[in-house]
């Protein structure tokens, strides 16, 4: 376990204070000499170092998290975590296993040997204190039992877990390989006998005889197959194999495949090669069980064979309608196993699906979720609601592991199915205990993902995490910490819980460097719950780092964007790396560039910015613009006085929009009833669309009002142009920390922040901020802003009425007697 001192309780949003802080940054250099031998060795990165290390967690009360990485306790998971290699080995090359060479010094020319040197290496304690030194260093028998059984519980095998459907119907023992099946064990000595007869045949053997080699030599104990694979005389059998390929029958080179996968052969082994060429030869001569066997075989090789499954797609198109049930869940297994999404099979799944959705077992639906989204098909609406529906009904029969699944194909399909949500909130919470780290994660994940809160569920996570922390991979770390940020949710226990997930984040800091995205996940959830641990900030701002962001298959600028932007602005104490200026005008230029196109034209923001302008006096009095363009959402910034009078200070918008009503254009209550035509009257308060995209959210959300954009564009472009020459005059000093705001010019005045809201601003069916707006809206605070909130569910309904509804709306928000008392 690991060895946490807490210095200072977390503080939770109700604590944060604008008092600046004087606490030092601690030197770096012990922690930064242990990352690095981290990163150089990771599998000696939990070893015992003399010197600890000091993580700083920064915000305004300036707490600390020490540690001791010597206390740390060796993921377990992380050891059984690796990837089959597939090297291009000739045909011509001698028939080993990687390693063989070692493994041929190891074991002798029979298997009996070999097992002989493997119980001879075992070193074999000969003191009686280093004897009394084991005893008392190792746990007792029961805890070692009890610790073994809690490793196989939270250890997720992607090779066998999807395949549990396959044990529901007994059609599925003629479709794929089956480990449970029974063989008679052969005895070494036959074996022995075996390879002898292959050594003087030499290669004369008939196919038959061949086949039959295989199939016996593949039912040795597991524990002599290493010895086998490194064996001349069996590679000697493999050569005749190749050299007979095609006078093999098809039934006989599957059982030879099958032997294959009895005996581990390595995926790149040349028997392998030629079994893979023969089967895409003769594919067409093979009927859709052998083709779905075959396929199956080699998903248990752990083989990529993309030639073998592009025929047997076309194959299965071509014999659409005679695919049974069993047939066509097998086949989405292994499309989803593959990778692959044939385009033009897509709609004939979707057809099988709905034919047969009532037939499926609860397995077969979340093994079919599971194809689906592993090989990232689309699936239309109406055919997920109706999955969504059968499992909302039946979910407390079904497995978490199918049940993970369908929440995996909701989250990609961007689906709050609310009484299969609601349902979850009954069903897992007392699950939560039993089910393993990644299975945790997904539900999580799912959770934040559409937006849905249930604290019922995000408890039984917080509590359960801490004890099975170790098991987290970087990737579930950085998902949790994103997950509960997402949500703004800080569970009972917050301490414990954010500490040992920052914890593991260390404990995987050599992984980032692989895996960026995972870092800034993990830094972006914390700081949205006001964490902000110095030292992971550090390693993630370094110029190194910002590299190999750029390098990442995902788009990380807007979130190193976020996360430097807040440090500067949260964190005043903070000394350690930031971004150079050039990627802070970088990004602040992309920003503004989604702005434009995204963000100030939508409907409901241009009429509040237009009416407001109407209602204070003009252009000057109001700005549609990102105050803060690393939280991705626009502001109407207001400024009043004392008195409650507004004062002007949007000169360039004003000048833009002289410029506009020269050319003849007129922001009239006719041009407004355009932009918002068609979409007003289907708004409700309480259910009411966001129609326009926001960021990371293009796939499945709804289209803007027609033709929105290009009217905004002829009629607000005042508006957009002032904004972003405002933001552009600040360029060259972005990257500088903000004073507070305190109204120099004006003292006794009030600078307001509008909140245009939506939907995609809120969990869902609740009025709680999700964490980016609610970051958003601290950091506003800590600048000396006083927010004020148009919330959709009261604005939307109102931009179907009147002028003056709308009118009288916006002057309570803006006079609101509570802003003018704050500005006296």
């Amino acid at each position: 376990m690991a060895t946490v001192l807490i210095c200072r309780r977390f503080p939770r949003l109700s604590r944060v204070t604008a008092l600046s802080t004087t606490a030092k940054c601690k030197t770096k250099s012990r922690s930064s000499e242990s990352k690095h031998e981290k990163e150089e060795n990771p599998e000696t990165a939990n070893t015992r170092p003399e010197g600890a290390a000091t993580i700083q967690l920064l915000d305004p009360l300036d707490y600390r998290v020490l540690y001791n990485p010597s206390a740390y306790a060796k993921s377990r998971a992380a050891s059984t975590q690796h990837a089959a290699g597939n090297g291009g080995q000739a045909l011509g090359d001698t028939f080993t296993s990687p390693g063989s060479a070692q493994a041929r010094h190891t074991f002798g020319t029979t298997s009996s040997q070999g097992l002989s040197l493997l119980r001879n290496a075992l070193p074999k304690p000969n003191s009686k204190l280093l004897l009394e030194e084991a005893v008392s260093a190792q746990p007792s028998a029961a805890q070692t039992k009890e610790e073994a059984e809690k490793e196989k519980a939270e250890m997720h095998n992607s090779k066998e877990d999807p395949r549990v459907f396959q044990k529901g119907r007994p059609e599925y023992k003629s479709l794929s390989y089956d480990k449970s099946e029974l063989l008679e064990t052969l005895p070494s000595e036959e074996g022995d006998s075996i390879l002898r007869s292959v050594a003087v045949c030499k290669g004369s053997q008939s196919p038959e005889a061949i086949t039959d080699y295989f199939r016996k030599l593949s039912r040795l104990p597991a524990e002599h197959h290493l010895a086998l694979l490194s064996e001349p005389r069996f590679n000697t059998l493999c050569h005749s194999a190749v050299g007979n390929i095609r006078l093999f029958s098809t039934s006989d080179l599957i059982e030879i495949l099958k032997a294959c996968v009895r005996l581990l052969v390595p995926p790149s082994h040349p028997l392998l090669n030629a079994c893979e060429n023969e089967f895409c030869r003769r594919a067409w001569d093979m009927n859709l069980e052998q083709l779905l066997l075959v396929a199956d075989c080699w998903r248990c090789l752990e083989r990529s064979v993309p030639s073998y499954l592009s025929i047997l797609f076309s194959y299965a198109n071509m014999h659409w309608k005679d695919l049974t049930l069993p047939q066509f869940v097998q086949l989405l297994y292994i499309i989803g196993e593959g990778r692959r999404s044939p385009a033009d099979l897509t709609q004939k799944m979707e057809s099988m699906i709905l034919k047969h959705l009532d037939s499926f077992t609860l397995e077969e639906v979340g093994a079919i979720c599971l194809g689906l989204f592993k090989s990232l098909s689309g699936i239309s609406d109406h055919i997920m609601r109706k999955i969504a529906g059968r499992v909302a009904l039946q979910m407390e029969d079904m497995s978490t592991y199918a049940l993970v699944n369908v929440l995996k194909m909701l989250r990609y399909a961007r689906m709050d199915h609310l009484p299969l949500l609601k349902k979850l909130g009954e069903v897992i919470p007392a699950r939560i205990p039993t089910v393993n780290i990644q299975g945790i994660m997904h539900i999580t994940l799912s959770c934040s993902s559409l937006h849905y809160f249930d604290e019922g569920i995000m408890a039984a996570v917080a509590t359960a995490l801490p004890s099975k922390v170790t098991y987290c991979r970087s990737k579930d770390a950085a998902k949790f910490l994103w997950s509960f940020g997402c949500l703004d949710y800080e569970p009972p226990n917050e301490e414990e819980f954010f500490s040992s997930l920052i914890e593991q984040m260390h404990r995987k800091l050599h992984e980032f460097g692989k895996f960026p995205e995972h870092l800034l996940t993990g830094l972006l959830g914390l700081a949205f719950v006001k964490r902000f641990p110095e030292e992971l900030i550090d390693y993630a701002l370094r110029g190194e780092f910002v590299r190999k962001t750029r390098g990442s298959k995902y788009e990380l600028k807007k979130d190193l964007f976020t996360l430097s932007r807040s440090v500067d602005i949260e964190c005043p104490s903070y000394q350690g790396n930031r971004l150079p200026p050039q990627l802070y005008r970088e990004f602040t230029e992309m920003a503004l560039n989604h702005a434009e196109q995204e963000i100030y034209v939508r409907p409901e923001i241009v009429e509040a910015t237009i009416l407001l302008q109407s209602m204070l006096g003009g252009p000057e009095y109001v700005k549609n613009h990102m105050i803060l363009p690393h939280t991705r959402s626009s502001d109407l910034e207001v400024h009043l006085a004392a008195d409650g009078h507004p004062i002007p200070f949007n000169v360039k918008d004003a000048r833009a929009d002289k410029k506009l009503k020269d050319m003849g254009v007129s922001l009239t209550d006719e041009l407004m009833a355009q932009l918002i035509k068609g979409r007003s009257s289907s708004w409700s308060p309480l259910e009411v669309e966001n129609k326009a995209r926001t960021p990371g959210e293009g796939r499945r959300e709804g289209a803007r009002a027609p033709d929105a954009g290009d009217c905004a564009a002829r009629s607000g472009g005042a508006l957009i142009t002032g904004a972003r020459l405002q933001v552009e005059s600040k360029l060259g000093h972005y990257p500088e920390v903000p004073p507070p705001l305190a109204l120099n010019q004006h003292p006794r005045g009030v600078k307001l922040a509008i909140q245009v809201s939506n939907r995609n601003h809120y969990c869902r069916l609740s009025k709680r901020l999700l964490g980016l707006h609610s970051l958003k809206r601290r950091q506003l605070r800590h600048l000396g802003y006083v927010v004020v909130e148009l919330p959709f569910w009261e604005w939307f309904p109102l931009l179907k009425r009147t002028r003056s509804e709308k009118l009288s709306y916006l002057h309570y928000k803006v006079f609101n007697p509570a802003l003018l008392g704050r500005a006296a």
